[in-house]
C-alpha cells in the first residue's frame, strides 16, 4: 500500500509539472494563443506545430485523427505534442525532462546535433516554467 502512495504522488507531482510544462511551451510558442499563426503561415495554435510535425505524430499514434486544422484545437494539439515527444523523446517525457523535450519541439528529432541552437529557446521556457 505504501508503494502504491508513493507511485500515485509521484505520477501526479508528473503531471502537474507537465501541466507547467505545455502552458510555457504555448506561452513561448504563441502567447497561448490558440488561432495564432505563424512562420509565415506553416506553424498553427497554441504549439505552433507544423505540418510535418502533425504528421509524425498522427503516424505515431493513429488513434489521433483528425486533420492538421484541428491543431488550433489546444486538447488536440496537446495530443499531437505529446505523440510527437513520445515519439522522438519516449525517455525524457517519462522522466519528466522538460529541456530535451523543449529542444526536440525547437530543434526537431536530431536536435542533439545542434543542441547550442536550441540553447536560446530552452532558456525562454525554462523562464516561463519557474
Amino acid at each position: 500500500m505504501k508503494k502504491l502512495i508513493i507511485l500515485l504522488t509521484l505520477v501526479c507531482s508528473v503531471h502537474a509539472d507537465a501541466n507547467k510544462f505545455f502552458k510555457a511551451l504555448g506561452k513561448v510558442e504563441s502567447s497561448n494563443n490558440p488561432r495564432a499563426v505563424g512562420d509565415n503561415g506553416k506553424s498553427i495554435g497554441i504549439y505552433q506545430i507544423q505540418l510535418n510535425c502533425w504528421k509524425d505524430a498522427i503516424q505515431y499514434d493513429k488513434t489521433i485523427g483528425g486533420t492538421y486544422r484541428d491543431c488550433y484545437n489546444p486538447v488536440y494539439a496537446r495530443k499531437v505534442a505529446t505523440a510527437y515527444f513520445m515519439r522522438y523523446e519516449p525517455k525524457s517525457f517519462a522522466k519528466g525532462d522538460y529541456e530535451s523535450l523543449a529542444r526536440v519541439w525547437n530543434g526537431g528529432p536530431k536536435w542533439r546535433s545542434k543542441k547550442s541552437k536550441t540553447d536560446k529557446y530552452w532558456n525562454k521556457i525554462k523562464k516561463s516554467i519557474d
